[in-house]
């Protein structure tokens, strides 16, 4: 055993057996290296990672190997999970060196932790061949080596606003500047297989709510919307359809490794499904589209089943890619055990349904990853079936192979539970309520809420990681961002105004804590300076997660349109005005801004629910995809601004803008129609 024994991480106890002599990072590591004058060898992963293990099994269980890191390095091992902040700094220098990003994540220091080298998986041979290089390097031109360092840390150090050249200059929000967005993001879409890029591809929830959203706000103008809507649907279709989501149990994986969204990397994790339970809600309410809904409900029942904390609520952070030393061994079948469970007859449908073949479809395993190519109308068709029938038929062997599949040695869970991860979660637990109603997702998404607020604050202060019963590490701007997010969205599904005090709270928290009025964006951490890090970042780039300072400038639209703050609304126009060049130049990794600057476009429409059937009127309304409203409502007085003052012996809705009401509507058909 090394030290990491002690650790809380998942990932970190991973390596606790390890030959080579780790450290978290701590002061002791980083005041060790420099009585020691050795340079610092940091490497980063998560307990999901695919090839973290691989290299951990290559490298890090290696006597000789372990002999050369403990002989010439501090060795520090970091969950990018628990420590985001380091995670992001060791990335950029990494890719300032070459590499192109990705996990596990190596970084070369200097005993003051600046950056000197830095790559990600390497194979044992060259590896050996790095230690050693940059061991002799450092010894032998030690000056060369703290040149470069400083350097590099002076590249990390530079604002944002000189990296990316953003001066903040006022901007107007024109339609014709969103369609020029949205042709520019446009320009990334994969026509043949849906999705954006080629291979590997990630769902990027984000991409398809900004089209969601444009194609909503932007909906009469008719040829570009059907555009955005066959390339939506072809997309959305494509997901669900190949290997990527798990055709058994719900849920999706992280990446397809090939650009027809066949071959999964098998890791789940909680920030995708959460978000694509909320965009897949969406895309039913906007379409129609029954399969949309039937992925819901399966990566809802996936998210209880497999990552549910059944100890108290939250959610768990992620389910292992690997499962008895094999990638995907807990998801595949041979043609041979699907005939022995199946029976002749219903493996024949399973084969026609889901593609297998005797050798395997997926040949590099000898194995069979069940995929779909066509929606089960056009299965019914060309097979001759009534569609109700095939239905059924998908549901009945769903369960069989799902019963026999538990009975199998299952991946490794990843049971921290993260407080963005989980805020993300309450978040698409409404979006999906809202949609279809189900009230034991509106009660999990509280379950969920007061989880968080029992046992990942102290003293007022929101934490970012939970797990043995010990919640630990300060938030993040990504913590606050994404929980504020959760508590707009819990208030519109319950109308407890606790939910939206709450947010109110931690927003005027981040403004103060977190905010650079040089840049009107916001740290990434919320200690102007802090001892252990080389640079302070904030992160602008939307990706597979919205940028945190992307879900605060949207915070504080929404927020400042329900309390009635300006001064948040114009900060998130001043924002968006400070990000806004790159958004034009780089829509595809700004979408959250992007779709920010088509609601701000379309103006946000402030709706206002009063009498005793409040809730029944607020649920016929937000069954509606309407991306650019805010909702109150009661039954009784309240100090809440839209609210305030409205009484009513019917229950009346209030459809107004910039605090000025249309004629109230005791139908929400009408009601609609102002919309």
């Amino acid at each position: 055993m090394n030290r990491l024994i002690h650790a809380l991480s998942p990932y970190l106890l991973q390596h606790a057996h390890n030959p080579v002599d780790w450290y978290e990072w701590s002061d002791l590591a980083l005041e060790k290296a420099k009585a020691e004058n050795k340079p610092i060898l940091v490497s980063i992963g998560y307990s999901a990672c695919h090839w973290c293990h691989v290299m951990e099994k290559e490298s890090f269980e290696d006597a000789q190997v372990a002999e050369v890191m403990n002989q010439n390095y501090i060795c520090i091992k970091i969950d990018r999970e628990e420590r985001p902040d380091l995670d992001a700094i060791y990335m950029e220098a990494a890719q300032a060196f070459g590499a192109n990003g990705g996990w596990p994540l190596h970084a070369f220091l200097t005993p003051e932790g600046k950056p000197f080298y830095g790559g990600t998986y390497f194979p044992k041979h060259k590896w050996i061949e790095i230690l050693q290089r940059l061991a002799e390097i450092f010894r032998e031109r030690a000056e060369e080596v703290f040149e470069s360092a400083d350097k590099v840390t002076a590249f990390l150090q530079k604002k944002e606003s000189e990296k990316y050249k953003l001066y903040g200059e006022r901007v107007a929000f024109e339609k014709e500047t969103a369609a020029a967005i949205y042709a520019d993001f446009s320009q990334h879409t994969d026509p043949d297989f849906g999705g954006f890029g080629s291979a590997p591809k990630f769902p990027m929830p984000i991409y398809y709510e900004f089209l969601l959203q444009y194609l909503y706000l932007f909906r009469k103008e008719e040829t570009a919307t059907k555009t955005i809507k066959e390339h939506l649907i072809f997309s959305l279709d494509q997901m669900i359809f190949g290997g990527i989501y798990d055709q058994i149990g719900g849920g999706f994986a992280r990446y397809a490794v090939d650009n027809e969204w066949f071959l999964p990397h098998f890791e789940k994790m909680l920030y995708d499904n959460a978000q694509l339970i909320g965009l897949y809600a969406q895309a039913y309410a906007l379409t129609g589209l029954e399969r949309y809904k039937e992925t819901v409900y399966q990566t809802i029942a996936f998210l209880e089943r497999e990552l549910k904390n059944k100890e108290g609520g939250g959610f768990y952070s992620a389910l292992d890619a690997d499962s008895e030393g094999e990638e995907g061994k807990f998801y595949v079948w041979k043609e041979a055990e699907l005939l022995q469970i199946l029976g002749e007859t219903d493996f024949q449908f399973v084969k026609n349904y889901y593609h297998t073949t005797a050798q395997g479809n997926w040949q590099e395993a000898q194995a069979n990853i069940l995929f779909r190519n066509q929606t089960d109308a056009d299965f019914a068709s060309v097979y001759g079936w009534e569609i109700e029938k095939v239905k059924e038929k998908v549901k009945q062997v769903q369960t069989q192979l799902l019963a026999v599949r538990q009975k199998r040695i299952p991946p490794h869970t990843d049971d921290k539970i993260l407080t963005s991860w989980n805020a993300l979660t309450i978040k698409g637990l409404c979006e999906a309520y809202f949609v279809f109603g189900q009230e034991k997702w509106k009660d999990l998404a509280l379950e969920t809420a007061h989880f968080i607020e029992t046992q990942m604050r102290s003293e007022g202060k929101l934490l970012h990681t939970y797990r043995k019963g010990q919640a630990r590490i300060e938030a993040f701007l990504e913590d606050y961002a994404a929980l504020i997010e959760a508590y707009i969205w819990l208030y519109q599904a319950t109308f407890d105004e606790k939910w939206l005090e709450q947010a109110a709270q931690d927003a005027q928290y981040v403004c103060t804590h977190f905010f650079d009025e040089q840049e009107n964006l916001f740290f990434f951490n919320g200690q102007k300076e802090i001892s252990d890090l080389i640079a302070q970042k904030k992160e602008v780039f939307d990706n597979v997660l919205p940028a945190s300072n992307s879900l605060m400038a949207k915070n504080l639209h929404f927020l400042g349109l329900l309390l009635h703050k300006p001064q948040w609304t114009e900060l998130s126009d001043k924002m968006l005005y400070q990000v806004f060049p790159l958004v034009q130049a780089e829509s595809r990794y700004l979408a959250n801004w992007a779709a920010l600057y088509a609601i701000k476009t379309a103006q946000t429409a402030e709706i206002a629910i009063v009498g005793a059937d409040f809730r029944e009127k607020a649920k016929e309304l937000q069954r509606h995809f309407i991306p650019n409203k805010v909702v109150a409502a009661t039954d009784t007085e309240s100090s809440l601004p839209l609210l305030k003052g409205r009484n009513s012996d019917k229950t009346l809705v209030f459809v107004c803008k910039n605090y000025t009401c249309q004629l109230p509507q005791s139908e929400v058909t009408k009601a609609l129609e102002l919309l």
